[in-house]
């Protein structure tokens, strides 16, 4: 026998212990340093997960028919998120940025005044609808038609000057993106070890782990399709009929559209039902009879057919906590809340679900 004998474990000392703690802190230490360096890309290395994550059966599939290839069919993958993703992206937001140039300066201009256009509606609605507003919901008509023509010009020009800025910061936005893109690949091409290595490392057991790991990839996935995708096809399903209705900066309200999907409890009603009574009101008969069926019956309908077959019961979270996580996580990370969110809350759940697994097992162990 030439095996070498495995070390055996030594009974732990005040000295080794002491070690240990000297250990796990300086492991705190410069992995809480490792973040604050890292900070910046956050952004650039979370959507290259997600990425990574939804590109995942692809490359997969790829990588079965050339198993000694790695590194190319890493590549291969990384093209098809480039030619399906990023380059889609860039057109659009070129178009976005467009139009928002030109709502800005049309608002600037007064040559869209929202004060004559809440005139006009005010003009057409019926004296009777005025009173009951007036008696239920505010004595000054003029007045709420003031607030919300502020309103509206106020959202409007929030919404050009953000699409605007998203040029002046292109030089960041390019950083971000080859960041992103460089991570994408390595974790397409390296990303079961760097997998393994990571639960090697979290003291956890295996069962544990896999549950884990198995609701984190789960919710991202989820969360790609049942929320990214239909989002996209909703925007662009919004910004088309937009477009066939010869409405005004169609290409940026259906971006819009698409963001607004991505709230739960809001979609993208927030957006067509407006504009419908509007033409209704002005006199636009056809186009906002039109507009409201297809609001009803294709945009929305979208989200009730599509992420029932993307999604099913992939995520098993309520729906209260899926509100209120994607909410938080916008509120507090801005779009990159989307994904964080809804994988803290998944995490947090199964957290509370093992613990009590746990607890169980232990009370039924000790009677």
């Amino acid at each position: 026998m030439n095996d070498k004998a495995k070390p055996q474990p030594t009974a732990a000392t005040p000295d080794t212990q002491f070690e240990d703690r000297v250990l796990v802190g300086f492991l705190l230490a410069v992995s809480l340093a490792m973040a604050w360096i890292v900070w910046p890309f956050f952004g650039a290395i979370l959507w290259a997960l997600v990425v990574t994550i939804a590109f995942a059966p692809v490359h997969d599939r790829l990588l079965m028919k050339m198993p000694a290839r790695k590194n190319t069919v890493a590549s291969l993958t990384l093209l098809l998120v480039i030619a399906l993703v990023i380059i889609p992206a860039f057109i659009v937001g070129s178009l976005m940025v467009d139009e928002a140039l030109r709502t800005y300066d049309s608002v600037q201009t007064k040559e869209i005044d929202f004060a004559k256009l809440g005139q006009e509606l005010q003009a057409v609605i019926p004296q009777r609808w005025q009173e009951m507003a007036g008696r239920y919901i505010t004595p000054d008509f003029e007045e709420l038609q003031s607030k919300a023509s502020a309103l509206v010009t106020s959202g409007v020009q929030i919404i050009a000057g953000q699409a605007v800025s998203v040029g002046q910061r292109a030089f960041n936005f390019a950083m971000a993106l080859g960041v992103m893109l460089y991570l994408t690949y390595f974790l397409l091409r390296d990303g079961r070890q760097i997998t393994r290595r990571i639960g090697e490392a979290i003291p956890m057991r295996a069962e544990q782990r896999k549950a884990f790991f198995d609701k984190f990839t789960t919710v991202i996935r989820a969360t790609v399709k049942g929320s990214i995708v239909v989002a996209i096809v909703q925007g662009i399903l919004g910004g088309l009929i937009f477009a066939f209705l010869d409405i005004r900066a169609a290409v940026l309200w259906g971006v819009v559209m698409g963001l607004f999907s991505l709230i739960p409890a809001v979609g993208t009603g927030i957006i067509w039902v407006p504009v419908s009574i509007y033409l209704l009101a002005t006199g636009s008969m056809w186009e906002g009879i039109t507009l409201l069926l297809l609001g009803v019956f294709v945009i929305s309908m979208v989200d009730n057919v599509l992420r029932p077959i993307l999604v099913g019961q992939d995520t098993q979270m309520p729906d209260y906590v899926v509100l209120i996580s994607t909410l938080g996580g916008l509120s507090v990370l801005g779009i990159n809340g989307l994904i964080v969110g809804p994988v803290i809350a998944a995490m947090f759940i199964s957290a509370w679900e093992i613990f009590t697994e746990n607890r169980a097992v232990a009370q039924q162990t000790s009677t």
